[in-house]
């Protein structure tokens, strides 16, 4: 069957990830949380700030950008004062600012940990975008530097405020599919030469850290456990000087406690449409799309001949509007956010195991 309009309704009221009342308590309060954007790119100018324009509870009040006329250009169509545009020298100063509630990192990766304990440090909240850090010993120091100055720390995992990854959740968690069996997922693009990602000490990692973490992330909630064991490989098939510092294509492989198996692959070698299927012992369900900015799809079929589709049609920069409105949200009603940072740890540091085993494979 396809999923009706009022279950619709509900799975994006769940997707705030807190509850009703919670909800109407944090637009009672009447303001909006103030983002400062740290980095302007694709994904904060194409896809976070679009969707703050359309937020009814937070807005952009604060620019830093290494480029003075691309932050000038976004502050005018934003609405924000010269005043409140930074750059990474003088960063720091945001403490000063008022109108700046929380930042949002949206850097290469090697720079997460640095703007993330010094946005904590300048007493700002730090929505920071995925993988949190290159290493263990940072993403530890960003949950510690956000602790200690009390402030909230979430890591950007938008998929799991998103209805459709939802609803294969609730699926599962209601024993509609029977004890699970097994996960397969998958991400990859076609990464062209020159990119940031392709440096090791920009990126932390290839694929892997960039799209392969979706498929971390999403085996792992959609389990609800800690992988028990893992192993992974690795390889470079198009010597073109493309990928001398990072993995082209990697897989691996999870046990989990409950006894599933899930087979993961990611690439910068082709075209990879992301998507994950579970399957169980009544029924599978195949989310494909999976992890695009927008349209995702899900099929679940049942044993007994029973199925269920959601596709819902939405603009791109919905889901990076509930996650916004979600650490919103955290911020006015002093909640921890459904992904903190402990949630970006996790898949830190398993990322490191899977490279590790990789390296005992490849040498």
């Amino acid at each position: 069957m396809n999923i009706t309009r009022r279950e619709f309704s509900r799975l994006v009221v769940l997707s705030a990830g807190v509850q009703l009342l919670p909800r109407i308590s944090a637009l009672a309060e009447d303001r909006t949380i103030g983002y400062c954007i740290v980095g302007l790119g694709r994904i904060s100018m194409q896809h976070f700030m679009p969707a703050l324009k359309m937020s009814k509870k937070a807005r952009v009040t604060a620019l830093v950008s290494g480029h003075r006329d691309k932050a000038e250009r976004m502050a005018a169509e934003y609405g924000v004062p010269s005043s409140s545009i930074y750059n990474y020298e003088n960063y720091d100063a945001i403490a000063k600012n008022p109108n700046i509630d929380a930042v949002y990192i949206a850097l290469p990766n090697s720079m997460h940990a640095e703007y993330t304990i010094r946005g904590a440090k300048a007493g700002k909240h730090v929505l920071c975008e995925k993988p949190m850090a290159t290493t263990v010993e940072e993403a530890r120091a960003m949950v510690l530097a956000s602790e200690t100055a009390n402030r909230k720390l979430m890591i950007a995992y938008r998929c799991q405020y998103e209805p459709v990854h939802l609803r294969a959740v609730q699926l599962i968690r209601e024993g509609k599919l029977g004890t699970i069996q097994s996960i397969e997922s998958a991400f990859g693009f076609p990464i062209g030469p020159n990119e940031w990602r392709l440096d090791q000490k920009l990126s932390g990692g290839g694929p892997l850290v960039d799209v392969g973490i979706y498929c971390l992330n999403a085996s792992r909630y959609l389990t609800g456990e800690e992988p028990a064991e893992l192993k992974g490989f690795s390889s470079v098939v198009d010597r073109d000087g493309r990928f001398a510092q990072v993995e082209e294509t990697l897989s691996w492989t999870m046990k989990f406690p409950g006894g599933a198996l899930a087979s993961c692959t990611c690439t910068y070698g082709s075209a990879m449409r992301g998507y994950f299927r579970v399957r169980g012992s009544s029924g599978t369900i195949t989310v494909d799309p999976a992890f695009n900015y927008d349209n995702p799809r899900l099929v679940a079929q049942f044993e007994g001949g029973g199925t269920e589709e959601l596709a819902p049609a939405e603009p791109d920069p919905a889901q990076f509007l509930r996650e916004a409105d979600h650490f919103a949200d955290c911020i006015l009603l002093n909640q921890q956010s459904k992904t903190p940072g402990e949630e970006g740890l996790r898949d830190v540091s398993l990322i490191a195991q899977i490279y590790r085993s990789c390296e005992r494979r490849n040498s």
